[in-house]
């Protein structure tokens, strides 16, 4: 009998009590509906459906077509109960992974074990080729493999080539520009100007000029022309980085340029028309100040169209090794040294950190522990570790155990057969453990 990698099944009958119990004796983890469960399936099931071919509201051959429309690798299987030579070839025709007339037998398990199987590498192969889109395409890229930086990838994604304004939400140290630069570089923008203004940075007196451009002679000082930041970017992106920062005065004028798409340079009466994006970053709450008053609620509305919200380091803790390891390569290509690559032990350290800098101090460490040598530089690491007793048992446990299969996946590139040798595991609980932990062989592959 064929091993299971994936050990979800949805199961539709209307008589599943006897089924349900042999399935889950089998090690499989079943979702039972008396009708066609569509809301319950999705591109992204690790599993398999079965399911009878006879049902009241939705018939089989009506269910299976509405499956494929969404993914046509979803492995699903028919129960009936007596042998319809039609129905069969038709249900065989519409994408049907097999068929079994009742009652259940050894042939059915195994059917179902090769289902799973398949649908396992199905999942596995089009994360392989949504790793190699992400990381080996030109342009900015963005390293994560935790669900909710895949979500955010997929928002990224999901908006390159919209013409609306973007409002990017992160604490310090997040790389909201990094975030704004993808959008620009892998849109269709991506190979015109991409312009940078920190709000906070630049003088009262001068910000008007500097961002709407000015005339000759329109102030004091004013000897030539200045072509302003939305005039230089034009057809391509503004980034307005730390914008809660902005004066109100400045917040009235922003707001009449994204309303209209024009700016009128200082000194002149007639206005440039603009095709540009906007993506605004902020690092506090834009609605609290609202709220308080200290933003307008017009202007923060304009830019809240869309919204992406960058995780914090510290909710996206299984990315860690591979950012770690990532910078370090950075730093050892940069400072022309070598770097031992991190033990289990030492990888714990660093999840359980809580890096309130996030993503930045997480490079400044990893370029620490190029320049100064792995021991001296994890030394703070376990003074952390030492007094943060925030931790449960069980969590230690779970992050040593997620240390384990991290490293038999980097000794074994990514390979699962080598890393069930190492681990000593069934292919089955690997993969189980892995989907606990938010793992994926693409963390570990060499093209990563």
């Amino acid at each position: 009998m064929y091993e299971a990698s994936f050990n979800q099944l949805v199961l539709i009958s209307g008589s599943y009590n006897a089924l349900k119990q042999l399935l889950e004796l089998e090690g499989y983890e079943v979702f039972c509906y008396a009708n066609a469960a569509l809301s319950k399936l999705s591109r992204r099931f690790n599993g398999v459906v079965l399911s009878d071919i006879n049902m009241p509201k939705l018939n089989g051959l009506e269910f299976i077509e509405q499956v494929k429309q969404f993914d046509s690798e979803l492995p699903v299987i028919f129960l009936t109960g007596f042998a319809d030579v039609n129905i069969s070839v038709k249900a065989m025709h519409l994408g049907a992974y097999d068929l079994f007339e009742k009652p259940i037998t050894d042939k059915l398990l195994d059917c179902i074990a090769r289902a799973s199987e398949k649908r396992a590498l199905v999942l596995e192969n089009r994360e392989l080729k949504q790793s190699v889109k992400q990381h080996s395409g030109p342009g900015i890229r963005i390293l994560g493999q935790t669900q909710v930086m895949q979500d955010m990838l997929q928002l990224l994604d999901a908006v390159l080539d919209t013409p609306a304004d973007v409002l990017i939400e992160g604490e310090t140290g997040t790389s909201k520009e990094l975030v704004g630069r993808y959008l620009h570089e892998h849109s269709n923008r991506g190979k015109l100007n991409f312009v940078a203004i920190n709000c906070g940075a630049i003088p009262e007196e001068l910000i008007e000029s500097e961002l709407f451009s000015a005339k000759s002679g329109a102030y004091m000082g004013a000897h030539s022309s200045r072509i302003g930041k939305f005039e230089y970017a034009q057809s391509g992106t503004v980034f307005l980085d730390e914008i809660e920062a902005m004066s109100p005065s400045l917040q009235v004028k922003l707001l009449r340029v994204l309303e209209e798409r024009k700016v009128t340079p200082v000194g002149e009466n007639t206005p440039i028309d603009l095709d540009v994006r906007v993506i605004a970053a902020t690092k506090v709450d834009l609605q609290s100040l609202v709220d308080a008053q200290q933003f307008r609620a017009d202007l923060f509305y304009r830019l809240n169209l869309l919204k992406v919200p960058i995780p914090a380091l510290r909710k996206r803790k299984a990315d860690i090794p591979l950012l770690y390891k990532h910078f370090c390569s950075i730093a050892a290509n940069r400072f022309h040294k070598t770097f031992e690559p991190i033990t289990p032990e030492q990888a714990l350290l660093l999840r359980e950190k809580p890096w309130p800098g996030n993503v930045q101090e997480l490079r400044n460490h990893a370029e620490r522990t190029v320049l100064l040598g792995k021991a001296l530089a994890l030394k703070d690491l376990e003074q952390v570790s030492q007094t943060d007793e925030s931790l449960s048992l069980q969590e230690k446990v779970s992050y040593f155990e997620q240390s384990l299969i991290e490293e038999a996946l980097s000794q074994s590139q990514g390979s699962i057969k080598e890393a069930m040798a190492l681990l000593q595991l069934p292919r089955k609980t690997l993969y189980d453990k892995m989907a606990k932990y938010g793992l994926t062989r693409t963390m570990f592959t060499e093209s990563e």
